[in-house]
């Protein structure tokens, strides 16, 4: 990728003692962090759980059953109001001798946003069945009521709930109303939810849906900013990187640190057969770049920087690297935490400038034939770019940035804005990497050139070129939290 890859300043900062708790005993190994919370709580009286603007409502309140039925000929009352959300409950039972049925349930009031109820009817009689209740409006209309006449809607779609049903007659269930239509292209009821996956662990932010998160303060000036210098020509895709799969009979090779410590890893690595380091179709890093190893094994992700075996194979010759991270694929390192247990620890060196890993976050070939990507990705931009002195979670580190207050801090996670017109991107591959923008956004994890990065085979699915139309105002900055101040911080 000549004339298009990154070029680094990494600036190394020995974490001491505290960093080697924070970056080692944080690295591959440690219990696995807290889940997602659920999407919605059950109100009392039946009520459906709240949801995000648009989406699906929380788990299905019961609505209020109908009336008993009276004896001696008096007549059955209705059933009682369903809950909100719930559908309409259907006629009271009639009582024995009784002359007609009883009085239809009241009508429930709609579900907010979508939210799904579920009110069931009153017990249908031996005589002529009972009047029909309304369907509810908003979200989906109530199950079918137990001998009673019940409308069913569809839901609504994000944005708007779709109509409750129409009343039926004759014993048969009502059919549902239009889906609702509107909301924002990607995420909806969704939003907060862990809708993404890949190898990391399913709670980790990169697989959470920020469709509807708070927008960062300083977003407007900061994309202003970068819109009026520094943006160029728009994002491209960079294909550089090779992800590699070790089985476990592929021994791992021990490699001599290049001085990356005591921030990094020095466990040894695993190098399969034929395998190739970033920008390279070998092991052989003959330009002293960025030469990212990047190597699957099990349970474990090894991602070394400045790898290099003299020879390009993976025996023989003599095998070096800078800063080495193992990560443990079955622990969330993001929970949020006091420093210097965030991640690796803040402060912590890594494979790349802000500590994050790499591998999981690349666009790939493999995401486009699935049709979704299902995860953030990650971003460069030129240091001048980047704030100085700056980082936000879940960025741990820096590299060389020499941009102004104005500038975006290492970790922000940009996202597409959800008023963006996909139909003007040339192409359907185009289409699934902004509407995931929308829905998990982008982490600026390394200073080069403006590249969403990628793997090699992408070219055979998209175009490098297709995402170039999207300017910086089409983004907004997810809210970065606490600016970490990188030369004033303390470790405790």
């Amino acid at each position: 990728m000549a004339g298009s890859r990154r070029v680094i300043q990494t600036a190394f900062l020995a974490c001491g003692m505290a960093a080697m708790a924070g970056c080692g005993s944080q690295s591959a190994g440690d219990g696995t962090g807290g889940g997602s919370g659920s999407p919605g709580t059950t109100g009392s009286g039946g009520r459906g759980g709240t949801t995000a603007s648009g989406g699906t409502g929380g788990t299905p309140a019961t609505g209020g059953r109908g009336g008993a039925s009276a004896s001696g000929g008096s007549l059955g009352t209705g059933g009682t109001k369903a809950g909100a959300g719930g559908s309409s409950a259907s006629g009271g039972s009639i009582g024995t001798g009784g002359t007609r049925a009883g009085a239809g349930g009241s009508s429930a009031s709609g579900g907010r946003g979508g939210t799904a109820g579920a009110g069931i009817g009153g017990h249908a009689g031996t005589g002529a069945g009972g009047s029909i209740g309304t369907g509810a409006t908003g979200g989906a209309a109530g199950a079918r009521a137990s001998g009673g006449h019940s409308g069913s809607g569809a839901a609504g779609a994000p944005g708007g709930g779709g109509h409750g049903g129409t009343s039926a007659s004759g014993g048969t269930t009502g059919r549902g109303g239009a889906t609702g239509t509107g909301g924002s292209p990607a995420g909806g009821g969704s939003c907060g939810q862990q809708t993404g996956h890949g190898p990391l662990a399913a709670s980790s932010t990169f697989y959470q849906d920020i469709s509807c998160a708070a927008v960062d303060s300083e977003s407007s000036a900061i994309l202003q900013a970068l819109q009026a210098s520094g943006w160029g020509s728009g994002p491209g895709i960079d294909v550089s990187f090779n992800v590699l799969d070790a089985d476990s009979s592929v021994a791992r090779r021990a490699f001599q640190n290049n001085g990356d410590s005591p921030d990094c890893d020095t466990s040894p690595v695993p190098l399969p057969a034929g395998g190739a380091i970033e920008g390279h179709s070998d092991y052989h890093c003959s330009d002293g770049e960025d030469c990212h190893l990047l190597v699957y094994q099990g349970s474990r992700l090894y991602e070394l920087y400045q790898a290099d075996v003299s020879t390009g194979s993976a025996t023989g010759g003599t095998f070096s690297g800078g800063c080495l991270v193992v990560w443990d694929l079955t622990h969330d390192y993001w929970q949020p935490a006091a420093p210097p247990n965030f991640s690796r620890g803040d402060h912590c060196n890594g494979a790349d400038a802000a500590d994050m890993p790499i591998a999981p976050l690349l666009l790939t070939a493999d995401d486009i034939k699935s049709g979704e990507v299902a995860h953030a990705l990650r971003f460069t931009i030129p240091n001048p770019h980047i704030r100085a002195g700056v980082y936000v979670h879940p960025a741990t580190h820096i590299g060389g940035p020499t941009g102004g207050s104005d500038q975006l801090p290492y970790g922000a996670r940009l996202r597409l804005r959800k008023d963006f017109d996909l139909s003007s991107l040339p192409s359907e591959p185009a289409r699934m990497v902004a509407r995931a923008l929308q829905r998990y956004g982008m982490f600026l994890a390394d200073g080069g050139n403006l590249y969403i990065s990628g793997t090699t085979d992408l070219p055979d699915v998209i175009s490098t070129q297709s995402i170039r139309s999207i300017k910086a105002t089409d983004f907004e900055m997810v809210d970065g939290g606490q600016r970490i101040d990188w030369s004033s911080y303390q470790w405790p």
